[in-house]
Formats: structure tokens, sequence, C-alpha cells
């Protein structure tokens, strides 16, 4: 906790945390001992009864009249570890200082206390110290058990409206900034432009840089000495700030696990110089699940490309099981080919949604089928990979894993589309939609002819903003994890160029989007041991593990060669699910084979289905291994 004076008058900064230094949560079962802490607090259910016996331990050595008198207060000062604020009744957020083994108490409190319970100290606590002065001097005895910073002494603490209001639940500030944490799980890339997972249960993290490398973090948190995918040979790009080009996109094939199938998207130049975009099938090694086998790439499609910028580059499967393309408009500046542009030319591969199916291959040798219900897939004047059209340049894309209970949005694809002048765009794809580009940027036209043309019929963004928020959008994911219940249904995204992180919130009555500005490294929220309270300005794009946690990657120079680029995962400092008691045996066993960073699972606090999760890791000051706390 923090005291800020403005304008002599004090303001009280606190934040709720617990022993282990992380946010406290709501248990997902019924507290029996400690219940004042079962909706929200730093004690699940196996805690809880480790303190009920020891408290039952203590009443066995006190008379009965004294249990009377004593009992309550020894069951108070054993359940403040499960309190929301437990790191600072027991000082641990102090370097300095050890850790109490008993909590602050407040000086009247504790008079009260040492008056009917001076006789059990030494079952409370082995300090010979206090053990000393309980015996001695009330005064004195008091004096050492309340802390420094009063307003965290027991029971004053819990009475404090300013740390107890809204408590547990995630609150926007008078600017409607909502509160959140970050831990950087990773640093020294260059330009990060993705992480996916293979959708394997193996919970490992496939990061993409730039330059054509993609590398492997496993489970613990470590990332593999050799990459698993090196083809910066073939990859175009330069170490000009701010270029397009390059390693952009990769997608694991939904039965990746049997057929070891997966797809990546990058620029390259041909034998002519002439630049095209690549979106090739490769398959993992026979040998070492951890390395691709790069003879066995497979071009399934190559794109012209006029102009260096606009190159698209995400590839996404959908629930439907195709594989989903997204193209930028060929560059430039406004789209300038042809009457219409590349984005309105449905016989152009430029400025599209394209999906197709890489299960089969199609006539005259084509390495992949049309999906029978592509929406132009019978019009002559179409490319029949053409799914949705209108669009300028296209920076990430996800797919929503939908609500845990009702589903719903399950299988909604969000993008982030990059604007000309004036606004950034966020977009929901659907079949055959129009999204406007060149005819309008956001919600307003751009050229005014195309604009006014009746048959555009055009899919509004869900939100657009301009240029007094940022200049390029990144699109990013609907939270749907286990860690963060207060974010299910955000929509999480950013702006590239100044670095503004923002959430969507949907109003189902109305289908429309609220936006929110996100706040990191609040004093407030955010002052947690292993938490960053700053992130690199430039946000690249966004990424969602195996368990639906989410995460970031920003660079502070945007150059493809500059190893400037770190990983950050979301952290909602006010709530957390914590492992189930029935974890227990099982946690013990990494602690005795040293995998403490190895994945568990969690109970999903909605569906009370399993839902997998890491537990933290740290790792020595000499380490040189880079880190992934996933």
């Amino acid at each position: 906790m923090l005291r800020v004076r403005r304008g002599g008058e004090l303001f009280l900064l606190g934040h709720p945390q617990c022993l282990d230094y992380g946010p406290p949560f709501q248990p997902p079962f019924h507290l029996e001992f400690c219940s004042a802490y079962e909706t929200f607090g730093c004690c699940e259910q196996e805690k809880d009864n480790h303190i009920a016996a020891k408290y039952w331990d203590i009443m066995d050595y006190i008379d009965p009249q004294a249990q009377k008198l004593c009992g309550r207060f020894i069951k108070d000062i054993l359940c403040q570890e499960c309190s929301p604020y437990a790191a600072h009744l027991y000082d641990a957020e102090n370097p300095q200082t050890p850790l109490r083994n008993l909590p602050g108490l407040c000086f009247d409190y504790c008079s009260e206390f040492h008056l009917y319970c001076h006789s059990a100290i030494t079952l409370l606590t082995d300090d010979r110290h206090i053990q000393e002065w309980c015996e001695k001097n009330r005064t004195q005895f008091c004096n050492i058990l309340n802390i420094q910073d009063k307003d965290y002494c027991f029971p004053d603490v819990v009475k404090n409206t300013d740390l107890n209001n809204n408590l547990g639940v995630v609150v926007a500030d008078k600017k409607g900034c909502l509160q959140l944490c970050l831990r950087e799980v990773a640093n020294g890339l260059r330009n990060p432009v993705l992480m996916v997972h293979a959708n394997d249960n193996t919970h490992r993290m496939f990061v993409a840089e730039q330059v054509g490398l993609v590398w492997v973090y496993l489970p613990d948190g470590s990332r593999l000495e050799e990459p698993f995918l090196d083809i910066k040979q073939l990859v175009l790009t330069t170490p000009w700030v701010g270029d397009e080009r390059g390693f952009l996109g990769m997608a694991f094939h939904p039965q990746y696990k049997e057929n070891g199938k997966f797809y990546i998207y990058y620029s390259y130049q041909d034998k002519k110089k002439v630049e095209k975009i690549r979106i090739s099938e490769l398959m993992v090694s026979t040998a070492d699940v951890n390395k691709a086998d790069i003879t066995t790439e497979r071009n399934l499609l190559e794109i012209e490309q006029p102009a260096a910028n606009h190159n698209g580059g995400e590839i996404l499967f959908g629930l439907d099981g195709y594989l989903y393309l997204f193209t930028g408009d060929g560059g430039k500046a406004g789209d300038p080919f042809g009457k219409f542009g590349n984005a309105q030319n449905k016989s152009s591969l430029l400025g599209k949604v394209l999906r197709i199916d890489v299960d089969g291959k199609g006539p005259q040798g084509r390495p992949y089928r049309i999906p029978h219900d592509n929406p132009f897939s019978l019009d002559p004047k179409a490319r029949p990979e053409v799914y949705a059209y209108g669009v300028r340049n296209m920076w990430r894309c996800s797919v929503d894993r939908g609500d845990p209970l009702s589903h719903r949005g399950k299988g909604r694809i969000f993008c982030g589309d990059v604007g000309q002048n004036r606004f950034e765009e966020v977009d929901i794809i659907i079949k055959g939609g129009n999204y406007g580009w060149r005819a309008k940027e956001g919600f307003e036209c751009y050229d005014t002819k195309l604009c006014q043309n009746s048959s555009l019929e055009d899919v509004l963004p869900i939100f657009a903003y301009g240029r007094s928020v940022g200049k390029s959008v990144t699109g990013g994911y609907v939270y749907r994890g286990c860690e963060s219940p207060n974010l299910n249904g955000l929509y999480i995204f950013g702006d590239f160029m100044n670095g503004q992180l923002m959430a969507l919130q949907e109003d189902e009555r109305t289908n429309t989007w609220k936006k929110q500005d996100i706040c990191i490294g609040s004093i407030k929220a955010c002052a947690f041991p292993g938490l960053v309270s700053s992130y690199s300005k430039f946000i690249i794009s966004f990424a969602e593990d195996e368990a639906g946690e989410l995460y970031f990657m920003a660079t502070s120079y945007p150059s493809a060669y500059a190893p400037n680029g770190s990983i950050y995962k979301f952290v909602d400092p006010a709530r957390l699910v914590p492992l189930p008691s029935s974890e227990s045996f099982f946690l013990k066993a990494i602690n005795l084979l040293n995998l403490s960073g190895w994945f568990t699972s969690c109970t999903h606090i909605w569906t009370g289905m399993p839902c997998a999760r890491s537990l933290r890791r740290s790792l020595s000051p000499d380490s040189t291994t880079v880190t992934l706390s996933i």
C-alpha cells in the first residue's frame, strides 16, 4: 500500500495480496473453518483444513474456561493467512524484514487478546522474543505485534472501506480504465510476431521471430536451445524499422497430434526478384517432436505482392476445420490497384479473407480443395477461395472459444483491420461479408464514389477508433481462460504505434460493444513481486495459450533484427483461481522431481471442469535460460 498526498489530503492506495505474492481468489469449495474468507481470500479447502487442525490442537492444551474466552481470538489470528491482505498482515511485502509468524494486530485488539489469551501465546508462536514480552509487558508485546502500516492491522483491515470496497472485482477508475497487471515471461526476441500452441495437450508454446525462426518454450518455462523451425534463408525481411515483410503467420492442423501438420505464411522473393507471400504446409520431424522437417514443405499458395507493405499474415483454423488466410490489399496507400482496388475486386486474392480445405486436393493439381459452401465458389468473376473481402490489412485475428457456460460466441472470428488515415477497426468475420475498404474506412467514407454505390452492402465494424486513440490496430482475443474469470467475454486488443491496450465489452441486448482502456502498472493494483509495471511500446501481436490465458508481444525498437522484443502475460490482480486441494499429492511429487513449472490442472470457475494451468516458476539469478511462465 502507498499513501499519496495531493493538495494536503492523504489518499490510501492499497492492494490485496496473498503470502505467496499472488492475487487473492474465490475458492472453488466451501471453507468450513475460515468461512469469512470463502468468497474471496487466499485459502483453498486444504489450507482451511490445515488451519482448523492447528486450531483444535491448540484447544486441546487449553482448559475449558480459557477456551470460551480465548477461542475466538485464536481462530481469528490463525485465519489471517486466508485474508486477502495476508501479505500486508504478515509483512511479506517488506524484503528488509523476516516474514512474521503472527499477523499484525491492532493495539486495542491485541490488549484484549493479551488479557484473555496470554497463556496461549507459546502455542501460537515459538518466537522467544514475543513470548518474553508477553510475560513482561502488555504494551511492549502489543507494540511488537502491531505493524508499521496501521491500516493493515487486524481487525481494522476488515473494517476499512477504502481497502474493502469492490474487493475482488475488476473495477474501472475515474477515467474508465480497466486495472490489469503484467508478468514478463520472455525477452530478447527479434520482433516476436506470434505465439501459438499446437492444441496437443503438451502446453508447449511456439514463438516466431519475424526473421524466420520459431522457438519452442516448454511447460516448465524453458526455451529449447535449437529452434523448431529455421527458414531465415527463405524469408524476405530487412533491418529497416517498420518493415512489414517477414515470417508472419503459423497455425497447427486441428489433428496435429495425429498427423503432425502445420502451416506457415511468409514473405519471400523468387528468382526473378518478384516479391510474394507464400503459404506452405510442413510436418514435424518423425525423430524429434520439437523439430520441424523442413524437407516436407509443400507450397499451397503464392500471391504476388505489388508493394512491400500490407502483407497480411494471419492464418488460423476455424471450428469448421478449414484454414483461413488473411491477405493485405497489396500495399502502397489507398489501394490504388485498378478501378475498385484489390480489396473490392473478388477476382484478386489481395485484401481478402480466404478459406481453403487443406485435407484434399482440387482439380488441375491444386494442392487444396475449395469448401463446398464458400460464398463465391460458383461466381465466375470471383476466386473461389474468397470467404470475405473489402479488407485493407488485417493484422491479427482470433477464434472465440465461446462462453464456458452458454457457449455464446463460440467460433466467431475477430480481426483488427489497420486503417489508412483516420480510423482503425475491429471486425467479426462473416461468410461473404464486404468489409468496405476502399469505399469506407471505419464507419465513414474513404472513396466517396465507391461509398455511395448502393450495392456496397458493407459489414460495419463492431468498433472503430480515430487518430486521437491510436494509429495501427493490433487484433487480440476474447478472454476465455481459467485464471481471471472477471475477464470472461472481454475482447482484449491494442494499438501498435502508441502502445495503448484496450478491451471491448459486448452488450448482448443491443449487440453493441463498448471500449475500455486498460491500465498497466498501477501502484494500487500491480505492486506484486514478479509483476512488471511497464512494457515495451510497440504492440506486435497477441496470443492465447492452451488453457486460454492471454499474452501480448511488444518491442521497444520495431526492427526484425533487434533483440528488443518481450512477451507479457495478462494477470488480473483482483481474482485468481487456486489449484484444487486434490492436486496436493501431485504437487508434492512435482516438487520432489524439481519440476516446479510443470502444468497441472485447476477447476474452471464457471463450469467446474478441469482447466489447464501452470505453476509459477522462478529461476536462479545466474540462469541463462529464457523463461516463459505460462
